[in-house]
């Protein structure tokens, strides 16, 4: 983890991001959607102070996390989802985790007391780097969706801040 560093993603980053995004989703166990959005879409639906990129020793981005708000409705201002890839051929480096904890003191500096991700049981890494980063499976939605032909559950996955009361 030495050679990597967390900071802002910005508009910049656009095409390494997308390119990240696609590699996981074309991995069958990231997501339902089988095509990153266009950088406009992305950038619309990700809260601005809750980005970050991994950057390796060369600064070439080989990570990322965003959050998207949950509800537009004011009780649900605290709680956001969140999604993290990370370039499989910089997986095991500790990449997802730096983000996940710069997510977390993020949100938690802005008042955010729950982030929240939903995860494909087959996810095995990403399930237990959540749990080692103090979610916990608050359920299962079976057969949710199809994803390639075939039905798929999720793990429903949260992360109560301990800070915010």
């Amino acid at each position: 983890m030495a050679d990597l560093t967390v900071r802002p993603m910005t508009a910049d980053d656009a095409g390494r991001v997308l390119a990240i995004y696609q590699a996981g989703l074309d991995g069958g166990d990231a997501s339902f959607a089988t095509t990153a959005p266009t950088w406009a879409a992305f950038d619309a639906d990700k809260l601005p102070g809750h980005r970050f990129v991994v950057v390796d020793g060369d600064a070439t981005v080989v990570g990322w996390i965003a959050a998207s708000p949950t509800s537009t409705r004011a009780v649900y201002a605290g709680v956001v989802e969140h999604s993290v890839y990370v370039d499989p051929a910089a997986r095991g480096r500790g990449a997802a985790r730096l983000l996940l904890d710069a997510l977390i003191a993020a949100t938690e500096a802005a008042g955010i007391w729950t982030i929240q991700s939903g995860v494909f049981p087959e996810n095995t890494a990403s399930l237990a780097l959540h749990e080692r980063a103090g979610f916990r499976v608050i359920g299962v939605r079976e057969r949710v969706g199809r994803h390639h032909g075939r039905w798929r559950d999720v793990v429903l996955l949260e992360r109560r801040s301990p800070v915010i009361d």
